[in-house]
């Protein structure tokens, strides 16, 4: 994710410091270069010891002339500059243009983004010195990460908890892990199955489990899109930065996407909704009697349809066509019949490719032509979808 990139962690006398250990190690696991500057306040809490074994290099903590050299040469390089945790004191000096401390002298000269993760007792978050330090900074362009509301190490409740590693990896990776190729963008994505009810108890499903519109949303909201996921019941956990609309119904599904389609300048529809529902769906729970048991089944809204025969001649669409056989030609046929710009193949027999894996053989169908892909990771297909999608002009445009 973060290979071939370096990041600045500049860490500071919170408690939290501990946690900066963490960070650089996780930063390492993604393949990124990391490097390391400290406050004497944070020596105090952690040794660089640690930090210097994660890092791989030599951790700065003074201000002589030699740690400044050293920074200017990680700056040159570095893709970002991230004060995880960022105490009140460090804050308030970089407010001012002050660099008493090998942190602050990092985020001062730093010319790539600068991320700064506020860690300290709710009351001196909340004090409106550093408040305004805070509006300051952002005033200037850096990113302030919000603090997590909790118990604190001082015994306090309230605002001043550094967000969790995995949290503070997402903003990093949101800010530096790929090209803002879709900056500007609002893509739609929907994603998962839908359970269509018999009685208070029982529905019907399918086997997906999100996991490709999944992908495709979080890489395009690394990609800078404003991303919109509606998702059906699924067990995972939801791309950070995305607006997300959990639906449980096909019906759910159409009022959710035929609400915000126009507004968008693509819509993936990856969703494995249902095609038909229960006729009559039982308020009470259908008891168990001899023989057989047999159900009505009535037609849901084809929401892939209805987008197409509701083109604006702005929005990209893109369906999703999981078949057992004849993927090519079925797949045409729904491309032809939803009016859509691009349909994304593939077969359920094929291994690796179908329903709770982790790759996926797509085929790309245009009136243009065909792109068969081989066999990737579901991130990488959700790149090359979004790569072969935007290249496509909206028809009725």
């Amino acid at each position: 994710m973060l290979a071939n990139k370096t990041v600045v962690v500049a860490v500071c006398g919170s408690i939290s410091a501990y946690k900066a250990c963490d960070l650089v190690s996780q930063l390492g696991k993604l393949n990124c270069t990391v490097r390391v500057a400290m406050t004497e306040a944070a020596c105090k809490i952690i040794p660089e010891l640690p930090l210097e074994v994660l890092s791989g290099a030599h951790v700065v903590t003074g201000i002589s002339p030699e740690d400044c050299e050293t920074v200017d040469v990680w700056l040159a390089e570095a893709d970002a500059v991230v004060v995880a945790p960022a105490s009140a004191n460090t804050i308030a000096y970089v407010a001012m243009g002050e660099a008493p401390s090998a942190a602050a002298y990092a985020v001062l000269n730093a010319t790539c983004p600068v991320m700064v993760a506020p860690a300290m007792n709710v009351n001196m978050y909340r004090n409106v010195a550093t408040q305004e330090n805070l509006e300051m900074l952002r005033s200037r362009g850096y990113i302030v990460i919000p603090p997590v509301s909790g118990h604190l190490a001082c015994g306090d409740d309230g605002e001043g908890k550094l967000p969790s590693i995995p949290e503070l990896i997402d903003w990093i990776c949101r800010e530096i892990a790929c090209e803002k190729d879709l900056a500007g963008k609002s893509i739609l994505v929907s994603a998962g199955p839908t359970r269509e009810a018999i009685d208070p108890v029982r529905f019907i499903t399918n086997h997906s489990t999100g996991t490709m519109g999944y992908a495709i949303a979080r890489r395009a909201m690394l990609r800078g899109a404003d991303v919109t996921l509606v998702s059906g019941p699924v067990s995972l956990t939801p791309p950070p930065f995305v607006n997300v609309v959990d639906i449980t119904s096909a019906q759910d599904m159409f009022e959710a996407v035929s609400s915000r389609a126009d507004d968008q300048d693509a819509v993936i529809m990856a969703a494995a909704i249902a095609d038909y529902r229960p006729a009559d769906v039982k308020g009470d729970k259908i008891k168990k009697a001899d023989g057989a048991f047999d159900i009505d089944f009535e037609r849901t809204p084809d929401t892939l349809a209805w987008l197409g025969a509701h083109r604006n001649g702005r929005t990209l669409l893109c369906g999703f066509s999981m078949e057992t056989r004849d993927v090519i030609e079925n797949s045409r046929g729904k491309l032809q019949r939803k009016n859509v710009d691009m349909i994304a193949a593939n077969s359920l027999r094929e291994p690796g490719a179908g329903f709770g894996t982790p790759t996926n053989h797509l085929t790309f169908i245009t009136a243009e032509g065909e792109i068969d892909l081989p066999l990737l990771s579901k991130g990488e297909a959700a790149d090359r979808l979004l790569d072969e999608l935007f290249k496509l002009t909206p028809k009725n445009a």
